[in-house]
């Protein structure tokens, strides 16, 4: 199969996410080398990545206006909208250019439906940037937008001010100080070795493996139609370095797992003969909105 430059730029993109994540959230070998002592997987080349997430903010020249033109250059297409009400965000996912690649979850919070105080705060570090940087990046050149998804875009935030975000909205926390890190990477149980390939399965190996998993919810969330389930790790704790010098640990990022079922019209259809098409496709409200408690203060405080 011969592969485009587009491609070719989109696989580097993702290895670089991949590289940095994986050097930044010890769960993911923790997860990956249980794996394989288990025998489920050879190597980690053998795990299907069902998408990966990130969190924006909702003010002028960033957020998902200016994010999503990243991947739909690659050929990704946006797809559903979600409301989370309660979190006061809104989100969209990204469907691949080809099913080899994960599909995306862009979420950005409403920073205008704050409290002065917070939307103060958010714009005294988001006012700097003065327009929208995916404008002058390059996105033919895999090394720059690698760089970009890890730069700071503002200034690193005061301890004080973290934790006043903290107060209100736990993810415009999140955001000021992780910016566009991944924030998840989603492991797709469904394509496990039987014995494993059910998220009930994998989530009772995992806790075996000594991993700590996100309760909101229930430690499965499930669609009410039964074809999404998903369960995810708690986030990882860091210790961050503000401006001033002031370190506090706060979360960072997690591992999810999800299990795609076969739609009822396609379950005749032998094991060997299931591709990506066949099974339930797309997000879930529910389900999403527990997965973000992965890096709030109930999770990580357990």
């Amino acid at each position: 199969m011969t592969t485009s430059p587009t491609t070719q730029t989109l696989d580097a993109v993702l290895d670089g996410l991949m590289r940095r994540y994986s050097e930044r959230v010890p769960d993911v070998h923790k997860v990956i080398d249980s794996m394989i002592d288990s025998g489920i997987i050879q190597s980690a080349d053998e795990i299907e990545n069902d998408h990966i997430a990130f969190r924006t903010m909702g003010v002028s020249n960033l957020g998902l206006a200016s994010f999503g033109k990243i991947f739909e250059h690659y050929g990704y297409e946006r797809r559903d909208e979600f409301n989370f009400v309660g979190k006061k965000l809104t989100a969209y996912w990204y469907s691949p250019p080809a099913p080899h690649f994960p599909r995306i979850f862009v979420s950005e919070l409403r920073v205008h439906e704050l409290s002065d105080e917070a939307q103060r705060i958010i714009h005294k570090y988001t006012d700097t940037v003065k327009s929208d940087p995916v404008d002058s990046l390059d996105l033919d050149d895999a090394e720059a937008v690698d760089h970009f998804l890890h730069q700071p875009l503002w200034q690193t935030p005061t301890l004080a001010d973290y934790q006043t975000l903290l107060a209100e909205s736990e993810y415009a926390a999140w955001v000021i100080y992780n910016r566009y890190y991944l924030n998840h990477f989603t492991i797709s149980v469904h394509n496990l070795k039987p014995g494993y390939n059910t998220i009930d399965e994998f989530v009772a190996f995992l806790e075996s493996s000594g991993l700590r998993l996100n309760s909101a919810g229930g430690t499965i969330k499930i669609s009410p139609d039964g074809g999404l389930r998903q369960a995810s790790t708690v986030a990882q704790m860091i210790d961050a370095e503000f401006a001033g010098g002031d370190v506090f640990r706060i979360a960072g990022s997690y591992v999810e797992f999800a299990e795609r079922r076969v739609l009822p019209e396609f379950q005749h259809l032998p094991a060997d003969q299931i591709t990506r098409q066949h099974r339930r496709e797309g997000f879930e409200t529910g389900n999403a909105d527990k997965i973000f408690e992965s890096t709030f203060t109930t999770q990580t405080g357990r």
